[in-house]
């Protein structure tokens, strides 16, 4: 999406230094109070002043088009991507078959599409923390996923924890 952005800026600007000095203003003055996580709005932030820019000097043509391209990108993959994610922690005192066990448990929940993010071992204890998409956490509390964790020797705990990844005020 910001090459799209950066292309839009390109196209306006040309070879017109006082233009792009004008642009290097208002890039300037955009100043971010909070942290921004997710780059779609980043691209956004910039798409507004590339469009602003577009429109200030009369060049609709670049503005529609560009703005035509962002917007389905944009569309696109919002629709790909969530911002909640979850997390799937268990922990227990798992021996080399209660480790194979586990991972044949979760694969014959979600298949393939588990991605294991952290193991920790210490004395006595392992923790597992996997990342699951929404759809694989609807599935788990569907299919009673913590129960045939239990099921498995020595797990201790089994956690299924939500994060959303958007900024609140």
């Amino acid at each position: 999406m910001l090459t799209v952005v950066t292309s839009m800026v390109m196209c306006v600007i040309g070879n017109n230094v006082a233009l792009s000095l004008g642009m290097v203003g208002a890039l300037s003055i955009v100043r971010f109070r909070t942290a921004i996580k997710d780059a779609r709005d980043t691209a956004y932030i910039f798409w507004c002043v590339a469009g602003g820019i577009c429109c200030g000097i009369s060049d609709f043509t670049i503005a529609v088009a560009g703005s035509a391209v962002l917007f389905l990108l944009m569309l696109a993959i919002g629709s790909n991507r969530s911002n909640s994610r979850y997390l799937l922690i268990i922990r227990g005192v798992f021996s080399e078959e209660g480790s194979a066990d586990l991972e044949a448990a979760l694969t014959a929940l979600f298949g393939d599409g588990v991605r294991l993010c952290v193991k920790n071992r210490s004395l006595g204890s392992m923790e597992y923390i996997y990342e699951l998409s929404s759809k694989q956490a609807d599935q788990f509390r569907t299919q009673n996923g913590d129960s045939r964790l239990f099921a498995i020797s020595g797990t201790e705990s089994v956690n299924l924890v939500g994060q959303n990844d958007e900024i609140t005020g």
